[in-house]
């Protein structure tokens, strides 16, 4: 793929349009005045019938699990490269829309629609897919994907120390989460922690994922935390002490228990899934800084000239441009192994998010200059941006992260 089909500038021109109206106005609100997003994302999957377009699938995925067809249902899938390409467009030009003016609001939506939702049509129980994943996907529930904790940092499972007990048929869960998107208003959480086995080393434990309800006894979840940037993405802490569940709150019910891996494989392709996105909100806010900073740069006059005409201003605009062109392309590779009905490996997934997360600090930054005393003023929203885009160095792994994942791929040769 080389550049956007007609059919998908008319989808870009159509959710920009609903961005600019119904989006744009409410920043500051959704910056400084602690409304949270949910709403807003719900009339926007209104207005494009993105609710429906989620049930119709889930109806048909339902179907076919329950007919014993979900090997044709792929199949059949796998015939229209054309229509995997749109769908994969269609999903990914929201979020570049979306970062043009509040990336948080695609974090908090992808936590919801991607993470949790994924989570529990993946690993769930036919059962446990039509109880919680239809909700969470047409945003009629909000969910939340808690597996960091307040020790583990990068080491996600090696650090972790949330528990489940087994009592027959039931669970007592225990552990604190932290840095959870969507935690204070989340309606249910996928709840990821270990399972106590008393001769496995704490490290090495299976690693289960339980569904949790808002108001459960023993289940306590912060108020909003205040943090650098992305303020239109809710963050909170989770608290769970000796919450009592059933085996219907397993994800995959009795079976997770004896699969190999206890989950971590699992977790690590919602991180590649995770991965991949950023390229995308990484475009998002590479392209309004790049638009901000030429608007700005042919205004903006010094020592009698505008700006634009210095070669210094020259070069840092270059060299956004630059960095949009490379996003674009990984964009559109992205789509491209979609249509093929391929994904990325780990490794090439981190590398993508290694480069989009550090292209969009060094633009924004690089705007913030551009506007001088003026970007760092909130009232500018290159200063926005800059705060924003610099979660995408940490979340989903770190750069010192991604840089290993990348390095040992490279050395298994």
């Amino acid at each position: 793929m080389i550049e956007w089909s007609e059919s998908q500038l008319m989808i870009r021109d159509a959710v920009r349009r609903f961005v600019e109206a119904e989006i744009a106005p409410h920043v500051e609100e959704l910056e400084h005045g602690d409304l949270p997003p949910y709403d807003i994302l719900r009339k926007m999957y209104a207005a494009f019938g993105m609710d429906e377009m989620a049930r119709a699938r889930f109806a048909k995925q339902i179907e076919a699990e329950k007919s014993g067809a979900m090997r044709k249902l792929r199949s059949d899938s796998e015939g229209d490269a054309e229509a995997r390409a749109d769908q994969a467009a269609a999903s990914l030009i929201p979020i570049i829309e979306l970062c043009r003016y509040c990336p948080g609001m695609v974090t908090a939506l992808g936590v919801s629609v991607g993470l949790t939702a994924s989570a529990i049509l993946s690993k769930g129980t036919i059962e446990q897919k039509e109880r919680w994943g239809l909700d969470i996907l047409t945003l009629e529930k909000i969910g939340a994907w808690a597996i960091t904790e307040p020790g583990s940092g990068s080491d996600a499972f090696g650090g972790m120390r949330a528990s489940a007990r087994r009592e027959g048929d039931e669970f007592v869960l225990n552990g604190s989460k932290t840095f959870i998107t969507n935690g204070p208003f989340a309606d249910t959480t996928v709840f990821i922690c270990k399972l106590e086995e008393n001769d496995v080393d704490l490290r090495d434990r299976r690693i289960l994922n339980f569904v949790l309800d808002r108001g459960m006894p023993g289940f306590e979840q912060s108020a909003p935390l205040r943090k650098m940037g992305m303020h239109s993405s809710p963050t909170g802490e989770l608290f769970v002490t000796d919450v009592r569940v059933g085996m219907d709150r397993l994800l995959g019910g009795e079976k997770a228990l004896g699969k190999t891996g206890g989950g971590r494989e699992g977790a690590k392709g919602t991180f590649q899934t995770e991965r991949s996105g950023v390229a995308a909100m990484a475009l998002g806010i590479v392209d309004r800084c790049l638009e901000l900073s030429l608007k700005y740069a042919r205004e903006r006059v010094q020592f009698g000239r505008p700006i634009g005409e210095y070669q210094l201003i020259q070069d840092k605009l270059a060299r956004m441009e630059v960095a949009r062109m490379n996003l674009q392309n990984l964009v559109f590779r992205t789509i491209e192994l979609s249509a093929r009905g391929k994904t990325m490996t780990f490794a090439e997934a981190s590398a993508m998010k290694l480069y989009a997360a550090r292209a969009a600090v060094e633009v924004a930054m690089e705007a913030v200059q551009v506007y001088g005393g003026n970007g760092y003023m909130s009232e500018y929203v290159v200063e926005q941006f800059a705060r924003d885009a610099k979660v995408l160095q940490i979340y989903a792994g770190t750069d010192e992260i991604q840089i290993r994942a990348i390095a040992k791929d490279l050395l298994r040769g």
